[in-house]
């Protein structure tokens, strides 16, 4: 099989990189590009082409890539003064008793 070659990839998986580069076009990346990016993408979610040479069903892979998002969370949060964090939650917890209160009527 040639390098490139998408013969073994699934219908679900040719959507999802098909989908992944619709979204990088939409910010302005080259379609070669991007659809560089999707197939990056989709290997590293699934670990390549999941059409297998029997019967039987592909192993489920997860989705490592769309759950990345919460791994860095927390930096801003952490770099700021605890007088800081302190007041926003005061805040924060003011507005949900006064929404509270308009929405209980």
């Amino acid at each position: 099989m040639p390098r490139g070659d998408k013969s073994k990839y699934s219908d679900k998986q040719e959507r999802k990189a098909d989908h992944i580069a619709a979204g990088f076009e939409k910010r302005g990346v080259s379609e070669k590009e991007s659809e560089r990016r999707a197939w990056a993408t989709v290997n590293k979610d699934d670990g390549g082409g999941k059409k297998e040479g029997g019967s039987g069903r592909g192993k489920h892979t997860g989705h490592p890539a769309a759950h990345k998002g919460g791994k860095s969370g927390g930096k801003a949060s952490a770099s700021r003064s605890a007088a800081s964090r302190s007041e926003s939650a005061k805040k924060a917890a003011a507005t949900r008793k006064r929404n509270a209160e308009h929405h209980a009527h």
